[in-house]
């Protein structure tokens, strides 16, 4: 658990509704660092729908069908075939975006960062908890710059 995280994301009132958009802003960004560890191109697809809802391409209605799309992928998620072990990484990557989709950033942000850890190190590293400090570090400093771009003028 990355506890600077939550404690932003309370400072911020990250959970309210006016903070919608800098959820899912915060949520792409964290899934986007682990985009290369998506293994099915529906998830991909459902990545790439929520980028063109924050670029404005895409409509509200498609957002959250998406959304319940990317939940049912991450759901039904039978891991990776690689010979590599990097299964836990790419279902971890999955349910990230599936959270992001889904406006919870934080647990977007959870997934994303053991994904990452996982798909370098393997359970090693997933094991050691000083393997998270730099992910959540970059957590930590991109949410504060989001938040100071979403905030009102």
């Amino acid at each position: 658990m990355n506890e600077a995280l939550d404690r932003l994301a309370k400072q911020l009132d990250l959970g309210a509704p006016s903070q919608e958009r800098l959820r899912l802003a915060f949520g792409h960004a964290c899934t986007l660092r682990v985009k290369h560890l998506l293994e099915e191109p529906a998830v991909l697809a459902c990545l790439a729908a929520l980028g063109q809802y924050l670029d404005g391409t895409l409509p509200r209605a498609e957002l959250e069908a998406t959304a319940t799309t990317a939940m049912r992928l991450a759901n039904h998620h039978q891991g990776s075939k690689s010979i590599d072990g990097c299964g836990h990484a790419a279902v971890s990557a999955t349910y990230a975006v599936a959270n992001a989709l889904c406006g919870k950033a934080v647990q977007a942000a959870e997934y994303a960062a053991y994904a990452s850890v996982y798909g370098q190190g393997g359970y090693g590293a997933v094991a050691d908890p000083a393997s998270f400090q730099p992910e959540f570090a970059w957590q930590v400093d991109c949410l504060a710059r989001l938040a100071a771009q979403h905030a009102p003028a």
